[in-house]
């Protein structure tokens, strides 16, 4: 009973924050300037939501936050894509086509994993520049590809490490080869990971902020960029409602991702994520 009363407190925890935004971004300036803060909205007014899309101000221009959102979409997909099939094909080779010094660039794979950016934000930032890619959608797509790879090669890694090896060395007696190995028999059986991979790559790079500022040049702006820019706007009144709803409509990709896709993410760590 006191696990059950501990889960539903802390769900509840989690979501008043939630439930603030919700309301709030169905209410009206004047009724919000009441500061009834958990009072249901009088009536559900959907013009901050409009507005938040497709009409406030995220700089000098003042089109709504959808210029961001299909930027992240034009971000995020291309750099899930690729960190996730240069990761498994590197826990691929790692796990099975063991060669000198294997260990030594794992450990080295793993080691990137935990170096935060910020140290190498301005290296990359003249790599970038010299490659003349600094500031472009593909230069955005590059970086989150870089971070991405170490974590991607571990998963995948530790997964194909818990296939039976003997699977690998009947493959090999048949004439396989290593690509055909990698396509017609471990990517099948890869399907749990590659979801977590999915929902991990896609999450955090929808989420990032600070890479997408840097890297990805004005006409690339993601939407928390985007976001930022509108809820520091500081000219006129400072719309709460609107405020809230942008928020909400960043947020709505990775909630969705959480919700749907939650019991095959733990179904993915469970089938060899952390094993290894």
């Amino acid at each position: 009973m006191g696990i059950y009363g501990f889960l539903i407190g802390a769900a509840l925890f989690f979501c008043i924050p939630l439930y603030v935004m919700i309301v709030t971004s169905f209410k009206g300036m004047p009724e919000i300037r009441l500061g009834e803060l958990f009072a249901l909205p009088n009536s559900l007014d959907f013009s901050a939501w409009i507005k938040a899309w497709s009409e406030a101000c995220t700089g000098i221009e003042c089109n709504g936050i959808q210029e961001g959102f299909w930027n992240s979409v034009k971000i995020t997909i291309p750099s899930v894509v690729i960190s996730i099939l240069i990761g498994s094909i590197n826990g691929y080779a790692l796990a099975f086509w063991r060669f000198r010094g294997a260990n030594l660039l794992f450990g080295i794979l793993l080691f990137g994993a935990f170096v935060p950016f910020q140290v190498v934000i301005f290296p990359l930032i003249i790599f970038l520049r010299e490659v003349g890619a600094f500031g472009s959608l593909a230069g955005i797509i590059i970086i989150h590809t870089i971070f991405g790879m170490p974590v991607m090669t571990l998963l995948f890694r530790n997964y194909f490490s818990s296939v039976p090896e003997e699977l690998f060395k009947a493959s090999r007696v048949d004439g396989a080869g290593f690509w055909q190995i990698f396509i017609q028999i471990m990517m099948p059986m890869s399907v749990p990971i590659t979801v977590v991979a999915v929902i991990l790559q896609t999450t955090g790079i929808w989420n990032d902020f600070l890479l997408g500022l840097i890297f990805a040049g004005r006409d690339n702006l993601p939407m928390t960029v985007q976001l930022n820019n509108i809820v520091s706007t500081t000219h006129g009144v400072r719309e709460y409602n609107v405020n809230m709803a942008a928020t909400i409509l960043t947020a709505i990709i990775p909630l969705a991702i959480y919700l749907l896709s939650g019991k095959y993410f733990v179904r993915g760590i469970a089938a060899g994520a952390v094993k290894g």
